[in-house]
């Protein structure tokens, strides 16, 4: 399972970017964070473990949750 750090996310418009421990960019939506909290969310520098999907678009987090 790949992990990473939060690059930035806007909760606002509820997506944002981590960068896995290869360095790479990966897209996060919220809808892929993996809490029992309410309101789904991430802070910039929280370390990840997440699923990677590549489709057509890129790289993308699925079953994000912090660590």
């Amino acid at each position: 399972m790949p992990k990473g750090k939060v690059k930035w996310f806007d909760a606002k418009k509820g997506y944002g970017f981590l960068v896995g421990d290869d360095g790479t960019d990966v897209f996060i939506h919220y809808s892929d964070i993996s809490t029992e909290q309410s309101y789904k969310t991430l802070d910039k520098g929280v370390s990840v473990e997440y699923d990677l999907i590549e489709d057509q678009k890129g790289k993308k987090a699925a079953n994000v949750r912090a660590i």
